[in-house]
């Protein structure tokens, strides 16, 4: 009985294994959804819309393959609209059919092209027309490079790439910008397709695989132990007699009768010979030298023997199945982290950058301007400079060039943007402010900049940037992800409308403590006050040491510059402002017969190319300033964050 229940066991493990190994195999469901966009007409670009891409739930594997180099990014949606306004391309949306809709866009009529100047920073390059000729095609537009993607990938003839995009998020797939975009795009959703009890039945398999081979070796014992020995035993023995003493001769009867005939009857009884069949039985040794003790001990080695395999293919099941062809029971939900909430106001517009890629776009300014400050390239410094910082750059090359001793502008610090805040807005122009420090040198200050990007074709440029004081405390900012707004040049919500926060400063800069704003700034300020105060004073005692005080005479003038102020509202309702002024330094001689010599102003002298002027000299110097503006109604002074000072030019009076 034991054999048939063995041969069950046999059968029905088999069985269990089988259909565990089927579900990993045979009946196993596909691991993706595959979907192919079709398109028909080609174009430089296309454009797959988010919906397609969130079609199916989990994360998006987006398989591009051509000839040459791919290039995918992706961005928000209203972004990627205008920077192809301009062009044509496919648009991939999903059809509510759950097939995908191809739809060839042509350019909108009132798309403002890129500007001429702007092309090189976008990759494209303009083409001059042939003599005699007639204008050539423009080059496409290579999206590589561009400061409005959120991420991008570049590979050469396959490309791919997993993304899990949220709503208003979209894809941009193209070659150069020249040529038709790739056309074999596939896009590819994970799918469910795990065995959780694939697991359970191999192992319940193995457990009575286990079992049937227990049976089979009891059997196998049971039915030896029921044979019994094989060996034939010995004939009867004849019946014995009596032997008469008296009949036997002399010799034989005494030695019969000897002294050991009196031994007690029971050393007799232990010589009495015993059977040939015991003897044998019990005195016969085994043939291989061991004892009968270790033989009682084979059948339990058998035992372990047999069921040795049986473990070792249990464990080999158990270990080959994957975590998904087992049972997943939930975990312990989380306890949720309680953190501060922010209510982003109705209608908000998304912000102009997300905080990964104010960082990008930060680095890749700065190693370009370091690359222009190297080669002293104003051109080059242009496509990442604007404004007052371009400006200022302009008069440092001049310098270099001239003085090579000069020492150049230090870099901006990257490597920890404390602060990132975007302008919320869907429109351009569009800034952001930014907070970089430097982690491995305490000398270096942090930087307070702003960057502004003028249309969807151009790149970020840093307009205004100033050094922060080791003092100064920056305010309170909205998060990067939720974006701020810019403020009015006459708003009326802050202590100081932006517009006139430039001339109220110079007011404090020439009157000092008579100026009627002098309380509202702080000390930080005031004291930036006094020193431009105190370098007039030193320009004047300088030509009174030289013994022109009575041949000459000095004039200064501090007033806004022509940029226009840039002003990002903080959590306080207030601000932080930007502004630009421009300092006037001008000597003139008394009398017709003085000169203005230029000493040992070796910057003035490279600036104007002369050593001497009988006309007299201004020097112009630009002053970058970052305050933090209170709003109306507020105790709070206005504080200076941030201040650069430059020199802009030297000019001979004519």
């Amino acid at each position: 009985m034991r054999f048939v229940w063995a041969v069950v066991a046999f059968v029905l493990a088999a069985g269990l294994i089988g259909a565990g190994i089927a579900q990993r195999t045979i009946f196993q469901g596909p691991a993706t959804q595959k979907v192919a966009v079709d398109v028909a007409e080609p174009a430089p670009f296309v454009l797959m819309d988010g919906d397609v891409l969130r079609e199916n739930p989990g994360a998006q594997t987006l398989l591009i393959r051509g000839d040459g180099d791919i290039f995918a990014a992706y961005g928000r949606t209203a972004d990627m609209e205008a920077w192809l306004s301009d062009t044509d391309y496919n648009h991939v949306t999903a059809g509510s059919d759950g097939e995908l809709d191809v739809e060839f866009v042509e350019p909108t009529a009132d798309a403002a092209a890129p500007a001429p100047e702007e092309t090189p920073t976008d990759g494209a390059a303009a083409e001059t027309p042939p003599e005699g000729g007639e204008a050539a095609e423009p080059a496409g537009r290579n999206p590589a490079g561009s400061d409005l993607w959120l991420d991008s990938f570049s590979d050469t003839d396959s490309l791919i790439t997993d993304l899990q995009l949220p709503e208003g998020v979209s894809v941009l797939i193209a070659y150069d910008g020249t040529q038709a975009a790739p056309d074999d795009i596939v896009v590819s959703w994970p799918l469910d397709n795990s065995t959780p009890l694939a697991g359970p039945l191999m192992a319940a398999g193995a457990v009575v695989l286990l079992v049937g081979l227990v049976l089979y070796v009891l059997g196998i014992r049971h039915q030896r132990r029921g044979r019994g020995p094989r060996r034939k035993g010995p004939g009867p023995l004849p019946v014995t007699e009596p032997i008469d003493l008296a009949q036997l001769p002399p010799a034989e009867r005494a030695a019969i009768e000897g002294p050991d005939s009196s031994a007690s009857p029971d050393a007799g009884e232990a010589d009495e010979p015993q059977s040939e069949s015991e003897n044998t039985e019990e005195a016969r040794p085994r043939s291989d030298g061991g004892s009968n003790e270790m033989r009682t001990h084979a059948p339990a080695r058998r035992r372990r023997l047999f069921a040795v395999p049986a473990i070792a293919l249990t464990a080999l099941l158990a270990t080959g199945c994957s975590a998904d062809s087992w049972p997943q029971f939930g975990e312990g939900t989380p306890t949720p982290t309680p953190t501060a909430t922010v209510i982003a106001p109705d209608n908000q517009k998304p912000p102009a950058v997300t905080e990964a890629q104010a960082k990008r776009i930060l680095q890749d300014a700065t190693a370009t301007i370091s690359e222009a400050d190297a080669a002293m390239d104003i051109d080059l410094a242009g496509t990442r400079l604007d404004g007052p910082a371009l400006t200022a750059r302009t008069t440092e090359y001049a310098l270099r060039t001239a003085l090579p001793e000069t020492t150049p502008p230090a870099a901006i610090p990257t490597d920890d943007v404390e602060v990132v805040l975007p302008e919320a807005t869907d429109r351009w122009p569009r800034t952001v402010l930014m907070l970089s420090k430097s982690e491995g040198d305490d000398t270096v200050p942090p930087v307070i900049l702003t960057m502004t990007q003028q249309d969807p074709w151009s790149a970020y440029k840093i307009t205004n940037m100033a050094e922060m004081s080791a003092d100064a405390v920056f305010p309170d900012v909205a998060a990067a992800w939720l974006g701020t707004s810019l403020v009015p040049d006459d708003s009326a919500f802050l202590s100081v409308p932006p517009g006139e926060l430039a001339a109220t400063f110079a007011d404090v800069v020439d009157a000092g403590e008579q100026s009627a704003a002098y309380g509202l700034f702080d000390d930080l300020a005031l004291n930036l006050a006094k020193s431009i105060r105190d370098s007039r004073q030193a320009v004047v005692q300088n030509l009174a040491d030289n013994g022109a005080a009575e041949t000459s005479q000095t004039a200064f003038d501090i007033a806004p510059a022509d940029s226009a102020p840039v002003s990002l509202t903080t959590l306080g309702s207030g601000a932080i402002v930007a502004v630009s002024l421009i300092d006037n330094e001008t000597v003139t001689p008394t009398s017709a017969d003085a000169v203005i010599r230029f000493g040992e102003n070796a910057q003035v002298k490279a600036l104007t190319g002369v050593t001497e002027s009988a006309k007299g000299v201004t020097t112009r110097y630009e002053f970058q300033l970052f305050f933090s503006v209170p709003a109306q109604g507020s105790t709070e002074q206005i504080r200076l964050l941030a201040v650069r000072q430059d020199l802009l030019s030297a000019e001979v009076l004519k």
